[in-house]
């Protein structure tokens, strides 16, 4: 056994599940030459078959917060300082789990990075991440910590009025935690981030894995803050109309202020920028093309999730060679079959029930 093959041969040992591709940045030679050096492994016996190698099916790892929902429904129209009748549903939530959720309803082959505690809630989030096919082998379960939780209250027109979120655990999902996961990392087809991750994992992330494609959701125009110094170094956002304003300076009048603003966003390195209009539907810009795109009127029961959902469509999309036009429509039916259940996530969403309503129009 040559020096060469006993060095792959130890990285291997390390991670049965390593790549050629990674094995190769690893130790700084071509794809090709591990090629070589493993059917030479095989041939003296040392490795029996490719079993070893990352799966080459395509999967999507998402990073970040994952919770436990609880929701309040009214009723009757909200009064304030008062109780009122309506319904409470408690499942697991959280930006990162839900897109992941989703995509893996859709089809995709999906991974989830988060945190957790190992209590009931920690339970609820696993059960249901499992159930939907979601991996999280990836993800960091803590004794003895709380799960996270969201708590909203919606009116009686699906529309979330006022929440609190507990996610002090995210704090846990630190550097040297994500330095550990590497190997996912480095084979996914594409990253989603959402910014409940701090500042620092989310630097460290953009600027260790260059090469990947990453995705951004802003979470919420406090959280969006965090990523302003990095624009540019991800392939895609998400963001709203106030989020955009956060990133760009750019106050927000008028589609000219819109427009100006996502072109600061293109003009910085972010290659697609897709921002929500409320209602009114969607904006979305590239190098080459902008256009705006009208939502349909649809009868809302919960607005909860529905960014997640656009957010899993997009990603779906992008793994899938889709087209702008047909990203753009399969994203916003994402979304809207997600406004039209009372679950933040639709149960019955999938590629196929999306792309049969697309065929239809």
């Amino acid at each position: 056994m040559t020096l060469r093959e006993k060095e792959i041969l130890s990285l291997i040992r390390q991670n049965p599940m390593i790549s050629q591709q990674e094995i190769a940045r690893l130790l700084g030679i071509t794809r090709s030459s591990v090629a070589v050096h493993i059917s030479n492994l095989i041939k003296k016996g040392y490795i029996k078959g490719k079993g070893y190698v990352l799966n080459e099916e395509v999967y999507v790892t998402v990073i970040g917060g994952a919770n436990v929902d609880i929701q309040g429904f009214s009723v009757n129209k909200l009064k304030l300082n008062d109780s009122n009748p309506g319904k409470v549903k408690i499942s697991a939530g959280g930006v990162a789990r839900n897109i992941a959720e989703n995509l893996s309803r859709m089809g995709v082959r999906t991974k989830l990075i988060s945190a957790f505690g190992d209590d009931l809630y920690g339970e609820k989030i696993s059960s249901e991440c499992k159930a939907a096919g979601v991996d999280i082998d990836s993800c960091l379960v803590l004794k003895n910590m709380s799960s996270s939780t969201y708590l909203s209250v919606l009116d009686d027109k699906g529309d979330m009025l006022v929440a609190i979120s507990d996610m002090d655990i995210i704090d846990y999902l630190n550097i040297d935690f994500i330095k550990s996961k590497t190997h996912v990392i480095e084979n996914s087809a594409a990253i989603v981030l959402d910014t409940n991750l701090s500042y620092d994992v989310i630097e460290y992330l953009l600027n260790n894995f260059k090469n990947k494609t990453f995705f951004i959701d802003t979470v919420s125009t406090t959280k969006a803050k965090k990523i302003k110094e990095l624009v540019g170094s991800f392939h895609t956002i998400k963001p709203n109309i106030y989020e955009v304003e956060e990133l760009t300076g750019v106050k927000i009048r008028n589609d000219k202020d819109l427009e100006k603003a996502a072109d600061i966003l293109i003009n910085k390195g972010v290659k697609r920028v897709f921002i929500s209009l409320g209602e009114r539907g969607v904006f979305y810009k590239d190098s080459l093309i902008q256009k705006y795109v009208n939502s349909p009127k649809i009868k809302v029961i919960n607005t909860t999730g529905a960014g997640d959902a656009f957010t899993a469509g997009i990603v779906y999309s992008y793994v899938n060679d889709l087209e702008i036009d047909d990203t753009i429509r399969f994203s916003m039916i994402a979304a809207e079959m997600t406004l039209s259940h009372e679950n933040t996530i639709n149960p019955n969403i999938t590629a196929e029930s999306i792309l049969k309503k697309i065929r239809s129009e």
